[in-house]
């Protein structure tokens, strides 16, 4: 039996930016259905908050799970910059929300394994490999396993952090069972369970709030628009297929942590950097008879346009994770969902507007009351 909880606050957050997704998304319930339709399953619906203790700790005393697997946060890193309000608001329903859930577990269902979405964005770009969670430290003469350094570029980052750093506390005292998977950027829309419903398919988010560089290079190649790449594009990260997500996640269920353990799992595949991608976009575009041109643009984030970046990641592969790189062809699908829905493109959204150097940035509201051509 599987239960999914949700406030459905990420649609209004939607509304509030003035975006959408390219792909067109159904209601909730619409997709419960869906997905009851095609898998002959059930699938419990919970509406609620998790930085609601009492809701959320009566669903987990009801329901009983013996996984949960924690989404419910707010995870733009630009969404977080735009002002004080975003900040407190990603701050407040991330590690409120996560306290919220470690609590209910210890109260009513402790031996439930905890996965959490995590962020390979908690360790920033150090100067050295990044290891998977923990490090080797040598110091004055003593050696000891520590967790890895983190260097979060962003309050949404660093919320993650803070949730980290809760759930480790929480295993260390109260014997609860975690882990936390450091998700690189994820690319793709397409899952085999998704494929079997028009009403399952995922979101495309390519704003400069909510979506992620791979999908608006994509969008932006579709419509002709430049290539907008951040100061030099060395920024390099980490990227995953989503079907390799939806895959990790299975296996993080199936051989879960021990108790009182806080395990941390590196979850991409390849790394790439913004110049790499682009690059690869504008081959894929070429081939659908596009030509594309690549804009550098002033870095609005604060962050090393040219760095060393060599993360391990080893240890889903070790649990039987099989990747799916990244291919010609899942670039050309991606090309194609592009240009299929390019009228559901709103151009306003190509430009960055939040910069991480104020304090205060007019994005959002203002944003609110535009549409789309393809909405008039």
């Amino acid at each position: 039996m599987v239960a999914v909880l949700d406030s459905l606050i990420r649609r209004h957050w939607d509304n509030e930016i003035g975006v959408q997704t390219l792909t067109p998304i159904r209601s909730f319930p619409e997709r419960v259905r869906a997905w009851q339709q095609v898998s002959g399953q059930t699938m419990e619906m919970f509406i609620g908050d998790v930085t609601d203790y009492e809701f959320l700790s009566s669903v987990v005393r009801d329901f009983e799970p013996d996984a949960v697997i924690h989404f419910a946060e707010q995870r733009s890193a630009p969404f977080s910059m735009i002002d004080r309000y975003h900040c407190v608001s990603t701050q407040v329903n991330n590690v409120v929300g996560t306290l919220n859930l470690a609590f209910a577990l210890r109260e009513f269902r402790k031996e439930c394994h905890l996965i959490k979405l995590g962020t390979m964005g908690e360790y920033g770009t150090p100067n050295i490999d990044i290891e998977e969670g923990y490090i080797e430290i040598q110091h004055n003469g003593r050696k000891d396993v520590l967790p890895f350094p983190k260097q979060p570029g962003s309050f949404y980052h660093l919320s993650k952090v803070h949730d980290s750093h809760n759930i480790a506390f929480c295993c260390k005292i109260w014997g609860l069972r975690a882990t936390d998977l450091n998700q690189g950027v994820v690319y793709g829309t397409v899952t085999d369970e998704t494929v079997g419903h028009e009403a399952l398919i995922n979101r495309f988010d390519y704003d400069e709030v909510f979506g992620t560089v791979l999908n608006r290079f994509c969008v932006q190649a579709a419509i002709g628009h430049p290539l907008t790449v951040y100061g030099k594009g060395g920024q390099t990260r980490g990227f995953l297929d989503i079907r390799d997500t939806v895959r990790c996640l299975e296996l993080a269920c199936l051989i879960p942590a021990a108790p009182g353990e806080f395990r941390v799992f590196n979850q991409f595949t390849e790394q790439f950097s913004v110049l790499d991608l682009a690059h690869h976009v504008q081959a894929a575009a070429k081939k659908l008879g596009l030509k594309v041109e690549i804009d550098h643009l002033p870095d609005p984030r604060v962050e090393a346009e040219a760095h060393y970046y060599n993360a391990k990641h080893s240890k889903l592969i070790d649990l039987g994770l099989q990747p799916h790189l990244l291919s010609d062809s899942l670039l050309d699908s991606l090309m194609n969902t592009a240009v299929e829905y390019k009228d559901r493109v709103d151009v306003t959204m190509m430009l960055p507007q939040v910069n991480w150097r104020n304090a205060k940035n007019e994005r959002g509201r203002s944003l609110g009351t535009q549409t789309t051509a393809a909405a008039k």
